[in-house]
This record gives structure tokens, C-alpha cells and sequence, in this order.
């Protein structure tokens, strides 16, 4: 029967009654109800088949008194009749308990319980009364602060006095009507929509959401109420201006509160505590580092970009020779090669080193202070390269016979090698060989003074050029 059909109806009714959170809508609680009724009645078919005569379906007239005896408990009278053909009429009238929530809102549930008699009329025979038992369910709009409307619909079964098993025709009434709501307003001084005498945070600010008791709401804990707040869903922990809304005061696009480097400079990338990033670890942040990846150690611009005072292709903080002249050649460190080194590069790169400022007593073999220097910078590098076979040769240029050339030549390569022997004792004798060649072998022509002078030289050559390609790095 239908009756059955409205308990899951009136359970969702009593679900919302208990988790309905209202919505901030201002409405006095009020003691008294009146409402005239308005509505349409369709009878079971089975009671029209069990009469004599043709009822109809048809307007329902009716009205609703109520009075509440404790939030959220009322109790209802309600009545009503339906002309349901010529001359025939049914009519009902019924005491009630209805749920009724009291949280200030805008649509209000409620849900009604009771029981009464039902009297039907027909044209002829004698009236017939009958026992009720009734369910209804509804919402109250508000309209004003003492006016709702009321929708309802309401199943009224009809229970027979002789026999109560027989209670199987369920009338519906579906209802609408101006509830005139009077008597009971308590006042609320922060019209937060709850009354001061159940209020347990009075002077709440104008706007804020409250709960049941009258304490604002603030769904972010933000420390700004909903209804004020226009951020809402801040995070937690971010520090908020007078509307709710997260503060960034470097604009880095973390919150003041959440940011733990405040002060960031504009354009900084940061992370995720708003801290800066910088990748290559040059005290400039990404995003303003317009050199990324500098090598470490490099002192930088305040563009990030690496500074190199001395123009030589290393940065400073790195360069370990600064000032080094303009154009000259520097290692790793930024240092020139010392002459140790440029004598290495140039035996290892030509298969010779020579000397034109090895200068000796005038007609003498005799090594003169002045060049042992360079002397001593050969002697290091052969000292290096032990697998080295080396021809120490002398030069001269085109001034006295050529007899007495090659005997000075001789004298003086053999006088070199022996002071290479004296000063560097990793060097062996069968490691080198001496050899003059007096004018023979003249690399300009001895036409000048500039030219002899170029002629003039020791040159120490490698004799076994195959295993220098082999030690050559």
C-alpha cells in the first residue's frame, strides 16, 4: 500500500533535520503557527472502489495550528476537506507531533506524526467515520520574519473501528500555505540569527557565518569568519589581510607565514618554503642569474655572470696569477706556463730545444754566469724525459775560418754537457751526445749582425724521434 511508500521518504526528512547546518538566514523562533492550507487530495483507489458512489480526486481546503514545546519539538493540529463529487465530501482532523529544526535558515524540514478520525459523506447513505493514523513531510520557505510558506504532503490511512487489520486505504493530501508564525521572539543583538538566551558568542561581526549556537564559522582557519572571508580554502599557516585573502609581501608567490626566507628579491625563483633557488651556487637566485651553471668558485656580476679582471679566460676566485698581462697564454689556473714548460711543449712538439742566449768567454769555452739559467731550465726538462736520446749541438756563425769555428763549436757543446752532467744528476752519459758544427749549418745568412746572432746556438736535439711520438701525451 502507499502508506509504505513514505517512510523512506520521512527518514530522509529526519536525516536532514539532524544534519541540516542552516544557512545564516536570519529567522526568529516563534511559539505559534497558523496556517491556511490549499492542496489537492488523491484518494486510494481501492477506498473509491469500496464505496457506492463516484468519488473523485479534487481541491483540498484546509488550515495547520501549532505550538512549540521545545526546539525542535511541536505540536500540531491539522484538518482539512475535499469535495469529491455532488453532494459528497470527506474530510479529516488529526493530532500531531512534528520535528521542526530550529537552526536559522532559509528552507527549514520538518516532519509530522499523528492520529485522528476521518469523516466521509455521501449523498445518500448515513456518514461514515473512521480513525487515521497520518505521516507528513515538508519544507517551511521563509517569506519574512513572521511569515513562511509551507509545502507539504501528507498520507492520511484510514483505520476502521471494527477492524483494524482492514487499514490499507492511505489518502494523499498534497498542501500549500501561508504559515503566520507569532509569540516567543527572543531578541538577538549581533543579528546573527541566533537569540541572545542560546547565543554562546554574542557581539559576533556583521556578515560572519555562525553555527547552531551563534559562534562564527571559519571553514580555512584563517582567523577571518565565512561570509567575511573572500578567500576562502587558505592554506593553513598563511598569514591573511582584513578580507581573508593571503598575504605575499616579496611576491614570490609563497605566503607570508608559510614563507620561511621573507624578503626574497623580485624575480628570484624559489621552492616550495619560498627560499631561493640557486643551481649553480653563485649567490645569484635563478631567475635572475643570467649565467647559469658558472663553475664553482667563480666570483660573479650581479647579473651572475663570472668576472675575469684580467681578461686572461679564467674568473676570478678561480685565477690563482691575477693581473696576468693582456694576450698572454695561462693555464687551468689562470697562470702563465713557466719556462720549464714552454721549454717541455717546445722539445715535445719539435724534437728540439734551442738556446740563443748561451753566452761564453770571447774565444773561450768558458760558460758565462748570465746563461746558466737557461741552462738549468733544460736540465729540468731533459731530467723528465731519461728516455730521451739527446744530441747537444753547437753553432756558430760566419766570424773567423771555419776550422776554428767547429774546434770552438766543439769545445763549447762539450763544456754545456758537462755542466748539464754536473748540475743534474738524473741525466747519464749515454743519454747524450755532443756535437759541433761550427758556421756549417747557419739558419739566416750571415749578413748582419742580427742574423749572426740568430746563428749562434745550442740546440739539443732528439735523436730517437720514435719514442718521443711514443711518450708524447
Amino acid at each position: 500500500m502507499r502508506f509504505a511508500l513514505q517512510w523512506p521518504f520521512s527518514l530522509l526528512v529526519v536525516a536532514m533535520l539532524v544534519v541540516h547546518p542552516g544557512t545564516g538566514v536570519a529567522a526568529p523562533e516563534r511559539t505559534f503557527h497558523i496556517t491556511p492550507m490549499v492542496g489537492w487530495t488523491t484518494f486510494d483507489s481501492e477506498f473509491k472502489d469500496s464505496t457506492s458512489v463516484c468519488l473523485k480526486d479534487g481541491l483540498y481546503w484546509g488550515g495547520r495550528v501549532s505550538a512549540r514545546l521545545a526546539p525542535p519539538l511541536w505540536f500540531e493540529i491539522a484538518g482539512g476537506v475535499t469535495p469529491a463529487g455532488h453532494s459528497i465530501r470527506w474530510s479529516h482532523l488529526s493530532a500531531n507531533l512534528m520535528l521542526l529544526s530550529s537552526a536559522p535558515s532559509a528552507i527549514s524540514p520538518f516532519l509530522s506524526l499523528g492520529g485522528g478520525v476521518s469523516e466521509f459523506k455521501p449523498p445518500v447513505s448515513a456518514d461514515e467515520h473512521d480513525g487515521v493514523a497520518e505521516a507528513a513531510a515538508g519544507v517551511f520557505v521563509r517569506v519574512s520574519d513572521g511569515v513562511r510558506l509551507r509545502l507539504e504532503a501528507r498520507n492520511v490511512l484510514l483505520v476502521p473501528k471494527e477492524n483494524w487489520n482492514k487499514s490499507h486505504f492511505d489518502n494523499i493530501i498534497l498542501g500549500a500555505g501561508l504559515t503566520f508564525a507569532f509569540g516567543g521572539l527572543t531578541p538577538d543583538s549581533d543579528g546573527d540569527g541566533v537569540p541572545d538566551n542560546r547565543d554562546k558568542c554574542p557581539g559576533t561581526g556583521a556578515g560572519c557565518r555562525v553555527d547552531v549556537n551563534g559562534c562564527p564559522t571559519d571553514a580555512d582557519g584563517d582567523g577571518v569568519c565565512d561570509g567575511v572571508d573572500r578567500c576562502p580554502e587558505t592554506p593553513r599557516g598563511a598569514l591573511v589581510d582584513a578580507s581573508g585573502c593571503p598575504l605575499d609581501s616579496d611576491g614570490d608567490g609563497v605566503f607570508d607565514g608559510l614563507d620561511q626566507c621573507a624578503s626574497t628579491p623580485k624575480g628570484c625563483q624559489v621552492d616550495a618554503r619560498g627560499c631561493p633557488i640557486d643551481s649553480d651556487h653563485d649567490g645569484v637566485c635563478d631567475g635572475i642569474d643570467q649565467c647559469a651553471n658558472t663553475a664553482a668558485g667563480c666570483t660573479v656580476d650581479a647579473k651572475g655572470c663570472p668576472i675575469d679582471s684580467d681578461g686572461d679566460g679564467v674568473c676570478d676566485g678561480l685565477d690563482q696569477c691575477a693581473n696576468t698581462p693582456a694576450n698572454t697564454k695561462v693555464d687551468e689556473r689562470g697562470c702563465p706556463p713557466t719556462e720549464a714548460q714552454v721549454r717541455e711543449s717546445e722539445l715535445l712538439d719539435t724534437g728540439m730545444i734551442r738556446l740563443q742566449d748561451v753566452r761564453f768567454e770571447t774565444a773561450k769555452a768558458t760558460i758565462l754566469p748570465e746563461s746558466r739559467h737557461a741552462l738549468d731550465v733544460v736540465g729540468e726538462v731533459l731530467s723528465k724525459w731519461t728516455q730521451l736520446k739527446i744530441e747537444v749541438g753547437g753553432h756558430c756563425d760566419s766570424r773567423g775560418s771555419a776550422a776554428y769555428n767547429l774546434s770552438l763549436s766543439r769545445q763549447r757543446v762539450s763544456a754545456v754537457r758537462s755542466y748539464l752532467f754536473e748540475h743534474f744528476p738524473k741525466l747519464a752519459a749515454s743519454q747524450m751526445s755532443a756535437r759541433g758544427y761550427g758556421e756549417s749549418k747557419p739558419l739566416v745568412p750571415n749578413t748582419s749582425p742580427e742574423n749572426m746572432a740568430q746563428n749562434r746556438r745550442v740546440e739539443f736535439t732528439v735523436l730517437n724521434k720514435a719514442v718521443l711520438k711514443q711518450l708524447k701525451p
